[in-house]
């Protein structure tokens, strides 16, 4: 395999300077003499004036001598190469890829839409230019299969009541899926000569088919865990108020008596409305 070389062309404005003097020479010559002769000097100037590159700055030019690969240009600035090479221009520049949401399955087979921000850039201009066909279309179509492989490693979300714990998820754990995602893509790409600068999730949610179903099912995990922790405090809540209460004998309370004031508390704490207390005005029996 040929791997890149770097040319370093002739300074473009000597030989500009060079093609303005036999142009304009030649031309004075064969107006002055009129000699045919002097014609050649013009086909000459004609002949250098396709050896020109501009390169601009994160800009590059292959150089191909009747299909051999010669070398890249990467320095900037004005040169002249043989007229006979042909140029391909390919950008340095770092460039973003947004690539469109796509339908996957998760881990758990859960249909997902997710896509993907990537920034990358070309660092070898050979593997670019004649290892792939197109390497802008290669970027796209190998970033989409990368992501759609990383999706179905990993859920969407935790499950832990149906028995489905998982230290990574594509939701939650934004850092370990970036890298293992940037990882899949430069693997990817390392053979057209492209270097991944960053990959992570631009988009992730449901697909519409169950997405309201998902969307209950995380309502009702949110509602239950808050009711455990609500009931969880108003037994040390009920339990702190009996002990109070026997410490410092306000009252002398027998298990009945506790049972029914333990179901009051616990109604009054756990109830989602505010409750509405009936005075007795009477003993403890009435």
């Amino acid at each position: 395999m040929t791997n890149e070389k770097n040319l370093v062309p002739f300074n473009g404005y000597i030989m500009l300077l060079l093609f303005f003097i036999i142009a304009i020479g030649s031309t004075i010559l064969l107006i002055t003499n009129e000699s045919l002769i002097y014609g050649i000097g013009i086909l000459l100037a004609l002949f250098m004036l396709p050896g020109f590159v501009l390169v601009n700055p994160n800009n590059s030019r292959v150089l191909l001598l009747f299909g051999k690969y010669v070398g890249t240009i990467k320095k900037n600035g004005l040169f002249w190469v043989i007229p006979f090479y042909s140029k391909k221009a390919i950008s340095l520049r770092a460039s973003n890829f947004d690539s469109e949401r796509l339908k996957v399955n998760d881990k758990l087979g859960n249909p997902i839409m997710i896509s993907t921000i990537l920034v990358w850039r070309v660092t070898d201009t050979y593997k670019a230019a004649f290892d792939v066909d197109d390497y802008k279309n290669f970027v796209r179509v190998q970033t989409d299969a990368a992501v759609r492989k990383l999706a179905s490693m990993y859920p969407y979300d935790n499950f832990a009541d149906e028995g489905h714990k998982e230290d990574i998820t594509l939701r939650s754990s934004v850092n370990e899926v970036s890298e293992d995602l940037e990882k899949e893509v430069q693997e990817r790409l390392s053979m057209a000569g492209i270097e991944v600068l960053e990959a992570r999730i631009g988009y992730l949610a449901y697909a519409q088919e169950i997405a309201n179903a998902m969307l209950k099912r995380q309502q009702a995990t949110a509602i239950v865990a808050a009711r455990h922790k609500i009931v969880e405090g108003a037994v040390s809540m009920v339990e702190m108020a009996l002990s109070e209460l026997s410490k410092k004998q306000v009252v002398d309370l027998d298990d009945e008596r506790k049972a029914a004031m333990v179901s009051n508390l616990m109604v009054v704490l756990c109830s989602d409305k505010d409750a509405s207390p009936i005075v007795n005005a009477g003993t403890l029996n009435h």
